[in-house]
């Protein structure tokens, strides 16, 4: 069963971003993220999809 949910490495991988970066966007609520335990964290794609989508937006402005 595949929920569309990435790992943080494969979402810095698709965005192109730093660890860092990624998540910086998480913290500051611009990417959202789901915490499966204490140590792990998972970007849902249709949250990277939104996340690039407002980008894509702000560009056109």
């Amino acid at each position: 069963m595949s929920c569309g949910l990435l790992t943080v490495r494969e979402a810095m991988a698709l965005l192109k971003v730093s660890r860092w970066t990624l998540y910086n966007l998480m913290r500051s609520g611009q990417l959202t993220s789901v915490v499966v335990s204490k140590r792990c964290r998972r970007i849902p794609e249709s949250a990277l999809n939104d996340y690039l989508a407002r980008l894509c937006e702000e560009t056109l402005r």
